[in-house]
């Protein structure tokens, strides 16, 4: 009986090998769909969310939710201004801590964001973040036509954002896109590294919760 559970010498080297192979880069092998770890506490919100509504959760509310290890994000990022450079820093701070697998796309062309957008798209993330709000017309433009991708917008807004478009922004930090302003004014020194590291928690745990096209607003 034994020597059916056992592996000889040379196949177990194989396995080990193979078993070796495997990399939280590596999004080629099959991968089960997201879910929550923990639920969001009271305060997040006080009953379901219309559609494109803004909720304002209380401080903490989502500190009980998390992704599973090996969570997939596409970080796009437009822009090397300081807003931006904190909200991807918290990206990467979240993802480190959490043990998030991460892939960088920077849209560096205006005229080829809805490129870029695709391209993030192409590494079929479990959810694309985006940092930088120039990418705000570009994303109204692509994202309601891929209802199946699930993004996060950071320190920023969609005017009218379809249910796979999720925001996490904070009074100085919502800028709905060309022409339009923002909703609360922009200011370039809201952008703390407190308030995004809130903004990513928040806005992952709403989006793992199945909380999504809203606008969650922090303080």
């Amino acid at each position: 009986m034994r020597s059916r559970t056992r592996i000889a010498g040379p196949l177990a080297a194989i396995a080990v090998l193979a078993a070796g192979c495997g990399s939280p880069d590596d999004w080629s092998a099959p991968h089960p769909a997201p879910a929550p770890i923990g639920a969001l506490g009271p305060g997040f919100v006080t009953g379901p969310p219309t559609p494109e509504a803004t909720v304002t959760p209380s401080p903490g509310s989502w500190d009980g939710v998390g992704p599973s290890r090996g969570y997939r994000v596409v970080l796009l990022t437009a822009g090397d201004d300081q807003p931006t450079r904190t909200l991807a820093a918290a990206v990467t701070d979240w993802a480190r801590q959490e043990g998030v697998s991460v892939k960088t796309v920077e849209a560096k062309d205006p005229g080829r964001f809805p490129e870029s957008i695709s391209e993030a798209m192409r590494l079929t993330p479990d959810l694309i973040i985006t940092a930088g709000k120039d990418l705000v017309d570009a994303l109204a433009l692509v994202t309601a036509n891929h209802l199946d991708r699930q993004f996060l917008v950071l320190g920023a807004e969609l005017a009218e954002p379809t249910a796979n478009v999720t925001a996490a922004n904070w009074p100085g930090a919502s800028f709905r896109g060309e022409g339009l302003g923002t909703s609360t004014g922009y200011d370039p020194a809201s952008f703390t590294p407190a308030r995004a590291a809130a903004a990513v928690r928040a806005g992952v745990a709403s989006v793992l919760s199945g909380l999504t096209g809203i606008v969650i607003r922090l303080g």
